[in-house]
């Protein structure tokens, strides 16, 4: 009887231990919020890391539909309307997909954020941006994969992502003028 009574104290005592080991992710996720002009961004994603491995054409293939970034979407939330690519893109939040190739990429804006990789079924209708980027080669490696909003300027900001010496940028504009011009009427109205 003692046995058993130990046995089971072990036990428990492992399943408590258990629950709380922590340890680091292996892709931990990033956040960027920035304000682009009038307009809030905020950017999700995870980090995986090269760890050796060979990236673009191998982990990563080209010319498949990729999640950017690890674990769930790679997400991007816009607080206005915005333009990317030419076309208008409602106030919200969007799945960021790629389609990586050698020497371009596709960027797809993806209305559906509840998916955890690329989605099951891809639905054209969900776009609701799509651009072409071009590969730039970037002189120095990056070891963990990157996304950023950078070249903020009152109308917009350029969307960069980056992993390995691979580097893609993609560009919105952001409806400064007419907020602003807004906020005068509604001051002086």
């Amino acid at each position: 009887m003692k046995n058993l009574l130990l046995l089971f104290g072990c036990v428990m005592l492992s399943m408590t231990l258990t629950g709380q080991i922590t340890t680091p992710a292996p892709s931990p996720a990033a956040t960027v919020n920035q304000q682009v002009g009038l307009t809030d961004v905020s950017l999700e994603y995870s980090r995986p890391a090269m760890r050796g491995r060979t990236i673009f054409g191998d982990l990563v293939p080209y010319d498949a539909l990729w999640r950017t970034g690890a674990n769930k979407n790679s997400m991007i939330t816009f607080s206005d309307d915005v333009t990317i690519g030419g076309k208008e893109v409602v106030a919200g939040s969007y799945a960021i997909f790629t389609k990586p190739g050698a020497s371009s990429w596709e960027v797809y804006f993806y209305s559906d954020t509840n998916n955890w990789g690329t989605p099951k079924e891809w639905d054209e209708a969900k776009i609701a941006a799509k651009v072409t980027a071009e590969v730039k080669t970037m002189p120095m490696s990056v070891d963990t994969f990157t996304m950023s909003l950078y070249d903020l300027h009152n109308n917009g900001a350029t969307l960069g992502i980056m992993w390995d010496k691979t580097y893609v940028e993609v560009p919105f504009m952001v409806p400064t003028k007419k907020k602003a011009l807004e906020s005068i009427e509604t001051v002086m109205g």
